[in-house]
C-alpha cells in the first residue's frame, strides 16, 4: 500500500472504532450495561472487515454486470441473507425512487409555467 492508501486506511479504521464506542455507550446507557474497551475493539474490527467483504461483493456484482458504478440492485443483493436488512434496503430505496419522481414532477411542472409564461410574452 502507498502511504496515502495506508493513512486512509488507518482514518477509516478509527472512524469506524470511534463510532462503535459511541454506539457502544449509548446501548449501554439505555440497558445500564458497560462494554470493555477489547469488547469494543472487536466489535469495530470486524465491522471494519465486514465492510471490505461488502465493498469487493458490490465491485465484484457491478463489474459482473458490466457496469463501472455501483448500484441499488448491487446493494440489495449484498444484502439478501439478512431478510431484515433487504427489507430496510428495498424500503429505502423505494422511498429514494419515489422522492426522484417527486422531484421531477416539481421540476416539470416549474418548466411548464415557465414556458407559458414566455409564450404569454412574445
Amino acid at each position: 500500500m502507498s502511504d496515502d492508501t495506508d493513512e486512509t486506511h488507518q482514518r477509516l479504521k478509527a472512524a469506524v472504532h470511534y463510532t462503535v464506542g459511541r454506539l457502544c455507550q449509548k446501548i449501554g446507557e439505555d440497558h445500564r450495561r458497560e462494554f470493555s474497551r477489547q469488547v469494543i475493539a472487536a466489535i469495530a474490527e470486524t465491522t471494519f472487515r465486514q465492510c471490505d467483504v461488502f465493498a469487493k461483493d458490490l465491485e465484484a456484482f457491478a463489474r459482473h454486470a458490466k457496469r463501472s458504478t455501483v448500484n441499488t440492485e448491487d446493494v440489495k443483493l449484498a444484502a439478501r441473507r439478512s431478510t431484515a436488512l433487504s427489507i430496510y434496503i428495498q424500503n429505502k430505496s423505494e422511498e429514494l425512487t419515489q422522492e426522484q419522481r417527486d422531484l421531477k414532477k416539481k421540476g416539470t411542472g416549474k418548466r411548464k409555467s415557465r414556458d407559458t409564461e414566455e409564450d404569454s410574452r412574445e
